[in-house]
Formats: C-alpha cells, structure tokens, sequence
C-alpha cells in the first residue's frame, strides 16, 4: 500500500518541483542546480523501483523494445567507446552536455550519476529538457544498466549487451524499457527508439572511422 501511495502521489510532487527546468526556453542550468534536480528525482523515484510493471490504476504503462547494431571492431574497444556517455555527444541533436555528479567503483561495476542536457525544438523555440540518470557498469560482462527519469514522469531502462562475433566484429544490442502515462507512451516509445537508433548509427560510424 505504501508503495501505490508513493508512485500516484511522486508524479505531482516531482513534476511540480523540476516544471521549471523543462517548460522554459533554453537556459544553461548551472551544474550544482542540476546535481541538486538529479537527487529530488532519485530521491523521489529511485529510477529503478519505478520498473516494475505498473498497475493501470497509476495510470501508466510499460513498453519493451530491442534496437541492435553491428560494429566493425573488437568487443572491448566497442565497449569502451559505447559506454563512455560523453561520447554519445554529437550523434543526436538534442544532447548538447553531459554533467556529471559521481563516478566510483565498487566491486566488478562502476557507477555513474548523470544528468543528460537536450535542447528540443517546439513549436520554433529550444526548450531544455534534463534527463537524470544513473550508470551501472559491467566490463567483465561486456554489458552496462542506465536507469534514468524525465519530465514528464518518464522512467526508462536500458540494459546494453556487447557480443564478440569473431574477426573483429561487434554487436551491440540494446534491451529498452519505457515507462510513462498511457497518454505519452506512444510517443514516448517511437521518439525513444528513433533517439537510439540514430546514437548507434553516429557511435558505429565514429568507432569505425577511428575517431573513438
């Protein structure tokens, strides 16, 4: 019961707390306010928890898609460039910076927090939209995990998978999972698809060019 209470009430204070940051024009959010809007989310959501099969009472759904590639290069160099999420700048449009709050280890996975800055055109006008998220990272196991949160009221998981093909030879697949309104999940999944089928593109065509 506690849990329901949280997840029908979180969508209001949430959005209510960060509307600001995404319904407003461009603007360069200074790196502590977003660290500061990275721990309301994460606090608030805790990405993860999120993911767990919504009941239609909260209003929302959950839709899983797979998008995979294949890259002309060794699984470790692949996996090295791919899971460096500064490099993903410049292979989408939106994305103009990554900011990020905390990077350690622990053992066999290392952590990320980051908060992602896009810039997205409506109606003729850049409005910024700040996705928080969370990296988790497996070399050993050639995967990684990024759970991440945006208005409004988005959670997505992403489980990414690095598979040696032999002669030198890479595929990456990547297991999607979006959850969101039922009014915007529609949307939510073709722009999200489209986003990481245009980021493996311009990832595959810089690591094999040898510019990652």
């Amino acid at each position: 019961m506690t849990k329901l209470f949280r997840l029908l009430v979180a969508p209001l204070s949430a959005a209510a707390l960060l509307l600001t940051a995404f319904s407003t024009p461009a603007r360069a959010d200074t790196d502590p306010l977003l660290a500061a809007q990275w721990q309301i989310a994460w606090d608030t959501y805790r990405f993860y928890e999120c993911l767990t099969a919504p009941l239609p009472i909260t209003g929302r759904k959950q839709v899983k898609r797979d998008v995979s590639i294949e890259i002309n290069a060794p699984v470790e160099h692949v996996f090295d460039a791919y899971s460096n999420v500064n490099n993903h700048l410049g292979m989408h449009s939106f994305l103009k910076r990554v900011v990020t709050h905390a990077d350690w280890n622990e053992p066999g996975t290392r952590y990320v927090n980051f908060t992602a800055v896009e810039e997205i055109p409506v109606a003729g006008l850049p409005v910024t939209s700040n996705t928080h998220a969370q990296q988790r990272i497996h070399r050993d196991d050639l995967y990684y995990e990024t759970d991440s949160w945006t208005l409004p009221n988005v959670v997505t998981h992403q489980k990414i998978v690095f598979t040696d093909l032999g002669d030198g030879r890479t595929r990456v697949t990547e297991h999607l999972t979006f959850e969101a309104s039922i009014l915007l999940i529609d949307f939510t999944v073709t722009n999200g698809v489209s986003s990481h089928q245009a980021t493996q593109a311009g990832l595959k065509a810089a690591i094999e060019s040898g510019l990652l």
